[in-house]
């Protein structure tokens, strides 16, 4: 994390205002640790956005809705599969559909 925060810190000096945007890449199969790792980067640098990947299989990728209440990151994009066009725009209406299917 001191890396991450001095890399932060490298970049700022010569450029004031970046980042412009930090995307924290989480597992969605990781369930409550991925609130803690979205905590803990949050207190390094500002995260603005979150990248749900393996939200394909078995992971619901509820871990949405604690991330978004606890610490108010929204998701950005999510990941479906294994290819770059697996990756898509997070949608929340149909990540509650889907969230929801079969119940």
């Amino acid at each position: 994390m001191r890396e991450l925060g001095k890399l932060k810190r490298v970049v700022q000096k010569r450029l004031p205002e970046a980042p412009h945007e930090v995307i924290l890449v989480l597992d969605a199969t990781i369930g409550q640790n991925a609130v803690n790792q979205a905590r803990i980067f949050s207190d390094v640098v500002n995260v603005t956005g979150l990248f749900l990947a393996k939200l394909d299989g078995s992971a619901k990728g509820g871990i949405v809705v604690g991330i978004r209440d606890q610490l108010d990151i929204p998701v950005k994009f999510v990941g479906l599969g294994e290819k770059i066009e697996d990756i898509e725009p997070f949608d929340p209406n149909t990540f509650v559909e889907a969230l929801f299917a079969g119940v």
